[in-house]
This record gives structure tokens, C-alpha cells and sequence, in this order.
């Protein structure tokens, strides 16, 4: 069993998500304790449950200090050999600061417990970008960020160089877009064919809404019609569908919306209209017609992996010639701007699955690649029904990212945005690649929150930017459709909340917001 103990909560997420990072999939409960504030626990698996280890953390005044317990007072002695001092001085008005202090010594205990080295260091954060990014605004030199982010965050070589060359090119993408006065439109459409092994998002099996999906578009109309009033001397720069799957709808559903949406927008400035075309089980000519006829830009075609056994295993309903006729199918029809999402590190998949499902993508050359790297999130069925699926063996190594990067620069393709997700397999990132002048300018928006992004549709987040006090506040939706649809005035109310320019918020969260986001 291993412990974190602290009297101190300020920090408890910092070092909770470090633990998960060396420990993934691992169970944590907080417990009261006599003389601190909670503890967080995890139970470790196979040979690690011969460890009884507690690593203590307690704060008092300006200091900080750490202690490790253990049944074996050795081991304690080798742990806090490893930290520059138990006891250290921080400075509370500089969190960042102290954050990362305590976060570098955790880390190195952990990694002499482990024998393990995290290929993002201390950085559990879902935007590691962000900070070469913000450091690049302020005219840093790069080698100076590169060394900044070894020191601070035990970063390796290659995501400290991938970091600063992704933020070099978002900058570039960015550039071409009033951030300040301008917003993008998201529009979540929560359907879908099936639902996948590893999915935890907010979908819902379009079988079983299919008479009912023009009740949920009235309740989106609504809402999209407060916002375009609301945002009517604002300039929209990028629109996208995602959802689930917003090619689970008919044609004529996704002719409908997207009418509505250039009906009561101007849509004169929009720089880039994505539609998530996703599922190949989900496409067809009459629905990839309309998105050509109605301008969209750019979709998404995504096979996930190349492999027909993984596809059956994972819940998908297509196989993979499905996916190369639907791509041939966009190609005909106009589509230069065409995105394939894949996962490594799915079940029972290796480094020579990875390889093979890259030749195949390198066959189709598509303008983008997204690469995931696998997360199992808590709602999904991979861990909720973690008994079914527990022999099921699931490898991601740096020489199958490494592999993918290879394809995908080879293919002509190159880095422009990055994002981290909890419980990765290997702890690494997802990676989009695209070809010169076709790089999603929406996922560098929300990557790196440099803009108002509106979400409209169930389980969808609106994020304000209040750029002069570098801090975002949110407002969401529900996620059930139900619900949705039953309580679209409040969901509409929430928005009207969020942009009265009397915006209440409290003070005592602007700090931690501002200087926490991403990192």
C-alpha cells in the first residue's frame, strides 16, 4: 500500500494526478485522519503490495516539508535522501512556485520506488504547450524555454523539443485570428452508432433516438439562436460538429441544422467548418453531399486502428475496407481537407499492429493524422467492467509513438497541436499532424485557450475568455438529452449568467484559475 498524507489541501490535486502518473490505474479514497486533513491512498498491485509506504506532507507557515513512513526504516532513509531537504521554505503567494517544488521532490521518490522515468516529468497537466507558448509571447529564447522546462518540470529531450516546436506553430496558425474579438461556435451532437470499449464520452445510441433527434435539434435551435443574438457584432472564426458522431444523423437532420446555423449567423468570417464525420459506419454519399453542399471544410474520418480484430473487439461496426471506400468516397466528392484519429496502445495491439495500420493510412494519405495515445477513462466499459476485460493486454512504448511521429512526417505531415489526458497508457500525448495549410485552427483554439468558445448541444462547455485578467470562466450543459431537452431555458440562463458584463465570480478562485490552467 502507498499514501500520500497531508494537513495541507492545497496542493492535494497536484500530488494526487503525480501518484496516478507512476501508478495508472490504480484506486485512490480520501479518509479522515487524526491531525490531517485527508489522506489519499492507493492500493497497489502484484509486487508493489509489499511496500507499506507513506509519503507525508505537511505544511506549517512559510514552510513545506515531507517525511516518508515505511516499515522498513532504510527505505525511508533512501526516500528522503533523495529530496534537497525534508523541510523547505515556499512562498504561499507564488503557487506556481510552490507547486513545483513539491512536485519535484515527490516526483524523484517516486521514481527511485519505481525505477521508472515519466516521459513529461512532473507535468500532469492536459496543455504542457501552454507553457512553451506563454513563454515564447514573452520573447524567451527557445533554448532558454528548453532549459526552464528540463530544470522545472524533469521534462525528457523530445517533449521539451516537441513542446517548443508545437507552440512555434500554433503561434504561426494563430496569428491569422482576432482572439480577442473574435469567438468559435462548437456544436455537440451526442449520438452515436455504438459505443466504443474505451469511450467515456457523452453519446448516446442513435437506434434508440433516431424518431426522436428532431426534439433534440428544436431544444439546440434555442440555444443556438440565443447565441447568435448574443454574439451578433462578434466575429465567428471556426465552427465545428463533434459529439459522439454527427454523421449518426440523416441527411436531411444535418441539412436542417446546418441551414439553421447559417441562417441566424453570419458565418461571412469563418475560417475553417469541421464536421466530425468519425465513424465510417456512420457516413454515407447522401450525408457527405450535404456537408459539400452546405461549405463544410474539413472532416473527420476515423478509423481508429487498420487491424479487423481490434476493430470487432473495440465495438466498432465497420471493418477496414469500410474505412478506405468512405475516404475514397470524400475524396471524389470534393473533400481536400480530410483528418483520420487513431489509438495506440489498444488492446492487444503491438508495436507491429502500429506499423501496419500506418502503411495502410500512408496509402490513403490523408491532410491530417491524429494520434492518441489510449486513456481509459472511468466510465468506460474498460474500466467498469475491468473483470470481463482484465486479461486483455495493453502496450504503448515511446518506440510506437516514435513510429507514428516517423509515418506521419514522412508522409509530409507535421506536429501542430498536442494535448494529455489522465490515465494514458504510457504516460504520453495525443499528437495532431497536418499537412502545410490544413491544421485545425479549433483544436489550437481550445488547446491553448486563447479564445471564447461556445458549446451548444448536451454535455458541451462554453469557456469566456477574459483576456486582460488571463483567466476563463465556464458554463455547461447537462449532458443527458433528456435533460437537455427538458431544461433548455436553464441551459440557456447559464450562458446569459456567464456573459452579463457583471460577471460574478469568486476572487479566491481567479488566481489558482489563472495560473494553473493547462500546466
Amino acid at each position: 500500500m502507498i499514501g500520500i498524507l497531508l494537513n495541507d489541501s492545497a496542493y492535494e490535486q497536484d500530488i494526487r494526478e503525480l501518484l496516478m502518473a507512476f501508478y495508472p490505474g490504480e484506486g485512490f479514497v480520501h479518509e479522515e485522519r487524526e491531525g490531517l486533513l485527508f489522506a489519499v491512498e492507493g492500493i497497489l498491485s502484484g509486487d508493489r503490495s509489499q511496500f507499506d509506504l507513506h509519503l507525508v506532507f505537511y505544511g506549517q507557515s512559510s514552510f513545506w516539508g515531507i517525511r516518508a513512513e515505511t516499515l522498513e526504516p532504510a527505505m525511508a532513509k533512501e526516500f528522503e535522501a533523495l529530496c534537497e531537504d525534508t523541510v523547505f521554505a515556499v512562498d504561499y503567494d507564488d503557487r506556481t512556485a510552490t507547486k513545483n517544488r513539491i512536485k519535484r521532490r515527490l516526483y524523484l521518490m517516486l521514481m527511485s520506488h519505481t525505477g521508472r522515468v515519466l516521459p513529461w516529468g512532473t507535468l500532469t497537466g492536459i496543455r504542457p504547450t501552454k507553457i512553451a507558448m506563454t513563454k515564447l509571447k514573452e520573447g524567451v529564447d527557445e533554448k532558454e524555454i528548453f532549459s526552464y522546462m528540463k530544470d522545472t518540470y524533469f521534462a525528457s529531450d523530445e517533449k521539451v523539443d516537441l513542446s517548443i516546436e508545437i507552440a512555434r506553430r500554433e503561434r504561426e496558425l494563430l496569428s491569422a485570428v482576432d482572439c480577442r474579438n473574435g469567438y468559435s461556435l462548437y456544436v455537440g451532437i451526442p449520438f452515436c452508432p455504438t459505443t466504443c470499449l474505451y469511450c467515456s464520452f457523452t453519446s448516446h445510441p442513435i437506434g434508440k433516438w433516431k424518431e426522436r433527434t428532431g426534439e433534440y435539434l428544436e431544444a439546440l435551435f434555442r440555444e443556438l439562436d440565443y447565441v447568435a443574438e448574443k454574439k451578433r457584432d462578434c466575429t465567428l472564426d471556426t465552427v465545428y460538429f463533434g459529439g459522439g458522431t454527427p454523421t449518426s444523423l440523416s441527411p436531411e437532420d444535418l441539412n436542417r441544422l446546418i441551414t439553421k446555423l447559417k441562417t441566424v449567423f453570419d458565418c461571412s468570417s469563418v475560417k475553417e467548418f469541421t464536421v466530425e464525420a468519425g465513424r465510417p459506419d456512420s457516413i454515407t454519399r447522401d450525408k457527405l453531399e450535404v456537408l459539400r453542399h452546405q461549405g463544410v471544410t474539413r472532416i473527420s474520418i476515423n478509423p481508429q486502428t487498420m487491424k479487423e480484430e481490434t476493430l470487432k473487439l473495440i465495438g466498432r461496426r465497420h471493418t477496414v475496407d469500410d474505412v478506405k471506400e468512405r475516404f475514397w468516397l470524400a475524396r471524389e466528392l470534393g473533400f481536400d481537407n480530410i483528418n483520420m484519429d487513431l489509438i495506440i496502445g489498444l488492446p492487444e495491439e503491438g508495436l507491429e499492429d502500429v506499423r501496419s495500420t500506418m502503411e495502410a493510412v500512408k496509402e490513403l494519405s490523408p491532410d491530417s493524422v491524429t494520434v492518441h495515445s489510449l486513456a481509459i477513462k472511468r466510465a468506460a466499459r474498460l474500466n467498469t467492467m475491468r473483470e470481463v476485460y482484465k486479461d486483455l493486454k495493453i502496450t504503448n512504448t515511446q518506440e510506437m509513438i516514435d513510429l507514428t511521429s516517423r509515418y506521419a512526417r514522412n508522409m509530409g505531415l507535421e506536429p501542430y497541436y498536442l494535448y494529455r489526458q489522465k490515465n494514458m497508457a504510457g504516460n504520453f500525448e495525443n499528437v495532431g499532424y497536418a499537412a502545410p495549410g490544413k491544421a485545425c485552427i479549433y483544436n489550437v483554439l481550445i488547446m491553448e485557450e486563447q479564445q471564447t468558445i461556445i458549446g451548444c448541444g448536451a454535455g458541451t462547455t462554453t469557456k469566456r475568455l477574459f483576456a486582460d485578467e488571463n483567466r476563463i470562466e465556464r458554463a455547461e450543459n447537462v449532458k443527458d438529452v433528456e435533460q437537455y431537452i427538458n431544461r433548455i431555458d436553464e441551459m440557456i440562463e447559464r450562458k446569459r449568467r456567464l456573459f452579463t458584463d457583471l460577471y460574478e465570480y469568486e476572487p479566491k478562485q481567479r488566481a489558482c484559475k489563472a495560473v494553473s490552467r493547462g500546466l
